[in-house]
């Protein structure tokens, strides 16, 4: 478990430098932007593509790409449902033990991408900068969400571009109380593996 840690983090280290090198790099000349990348959600109740906003939220969205290059996702649940608001994975197994992670990323809600319908954001605590790998899909338009001022939002790092049919499906799941853990899918929603859908 511990190297898998040290792995992972090395990947993570690797990718935001590349991102942040990247932003460095834009911010002294004018080079063509990579393409927004996009992955395939594949989950026991169907597949969801979501595109990644790599031009507005490059940390996040180097973070969770480190995660799926690592393979951390499959196997893991939505282990929070809250219909007609959002659906949360990312970060816990079946039986509800959360998996160990890296450190955790700066907040870039002030991207000015809006928690709109569609939209996936990162989970994190009341700390602003304490997200980690565990991320949501706003099953509604969550406008409080977003960043203003004197208060850090959730950041907006992509969007559903094809299965919100099937986030639709997961937010109706019966849920139930489970241990320290609310609104816990009671067949569990399990994410079997998320991948990218080319090398960018």
């Amino acid at each position: 478990m511990n190297k898998f840690r040290h792995l992972l983090r090395v990947a993570i280290s690797g990718l935001l430098l590349s991102a942040l090198s990247s932003a460095a790099l834009a911010q002294s000349s004018t080079p063509t932007p990579l393409p927004n990348p996009q992955v395939t959600i594949t989950t026991n109740a169907g597949a969801i593509s979501v595109r990644l906003f790599r031009d507005k939220a490059p940390v996040s969205v180097a973070n969770f790409l480190a995660y799926v290059d690592a393979g951390f996702y499959d196997g893991t649940i939505f282990h929070r449902v809250i219909p007609n608001f959002m659906i949360q994975g990312g970060g816990m197994t079946p039986d509800l033990q959360e998996k160990p992670v890296g450190e955790p990323i700066v907040n870039e809600s002030k991207n000015r991408l809006h928690n709109i319908r569609g939209t996936l954001a990162m989970a994190r605590t009341s700390d602003p900068d304490s997200a980690t790998a565990q991320w949501f899909i706003n099953q509604r338009t969550n406008l409080r969400l977003d960043w203003q001022p004197g208060a850090e939002g959730y950041t907006v790092f992509g969007e559903v571009v094809d299965g919100m049919s099937i986030v639709d499906y997961i937010s109706t799941s019966p849920v139930a109380q489970i241990g320290p853990h609310a609104n816990v899918p009671t067949d569990p929603i399990i994410i079997t593996k998320i991948e990218r859908k080319s090398l960018l």
